[in-house]
């Protein structure tokens, strides 16, 4: 995470509003990534247990453990991508960043893996409706059936460019992240990925068309597969309809 990745919250409504949205109390280890000046992470230590920040920085890093020498802040120097949590004896149950924006689909999926009560998140707003996004919408795809077979997402707040120093460009988004049981089965996870992969990747083609081209199979009518359903596009069908095509693709072509 470089330092120009890192664009730091000015706008004071903006932070308390995270805050807000993170419902804190006292007992709450909450983590951060990518800490910077430590202007969020002064709101956070005021109203958690526990605060752990992460920043891979070492000018930042240094600037936090002189402001938060002697607090409930412990501020570790690394790379969130590459930290095994576990190993550091890190035990959290909220997290509240904003994230640097590069490395915004690998950190979530490594998250995801973690056990945590709720997350607070800071997203490129393109990103934060891709995560968010029902299936029907333009931005429904891979990234939204992921996300949201594991966890809850909510697109809480748009974030102006002008709320952040320097300003990214682009506009950002607050999203809550809350982990879910999944609602519906996947038999085998790296063929569904890929699956995904292909079916969206031409995503104005009918499902008969993208399966075909990535299965080689020819005659999907005999899979059981309703020709209705192959008739229509992946943003049409919602995730547990498209795990259930994969499931039976993934049986037939292991047979």
């Amino acid at each position: 995470m470089a330092i120009s990745d890192q664009h730091i919250l000015i706008d004071g409504l903006v932070l308390h509003n995270i805050i807000e949205y993170a419902d804190l109390h006292h007992r709450d280890v909450v983590l951060e990534i990518g800490a910077g000046t430590g202007v969020l992470t002064e709101e956070l230590r005021k109203r958690a247990c526990r605060v752990i920040a992460i920043e891979s920085d070492a000018a930042f890093a240094e600037l936090l453990n002189q402001r938060f020498e002697n607090t409930n802040v412990e501020v570790v120097h690394g790379d969130a991508l590459k930290i095994e949590f576990s190993e550091f004896g890190f035990s959290f149950n909220k997290i509240v960043s904003n994230l640097p924006y590069s490395i915004s689909s690998e950190i979530t999926f490594k998250l995801l893996k973690y056990p945590f009560e709720m997350a607070v998140l800071m997203y490129q707003y393109e990103f934060a409706r891709r995560m968010a996004a029902p299936h029907g919408s333009k931005e429904y795809g891979k990234l939204s059936i992921c996300v949201q077979y594991r966890a809850l997402v909510e697109l809480l707040e748009i974030v102006p460019p002008e709320a952040f120093s320097p300003e990214p460009g682009v506009r950002s988004a607050i999203v809550r992240v809350t982990p879910r049981a999944p609602e519906y089965e996947v038999s085998d996870p790296a063929f569904f990925s890929r699956f995904l992969t292909a079916v969206f990747r031409e995503r104005r083609k009918k499902l008969k068309n993208s399966i075909a081209a990535f299965t080689g199979v020819k005659d999907l009518k005999n899979l059981g597969i309703p020709g209705e359903v192959l008739d229509k596009r992946p943003e049409e069908l919602p995730a547990a309809e498209l795990a259930e095509i994969a499931n039976i693709l993934s049986s037939h072509i292991r047979n």
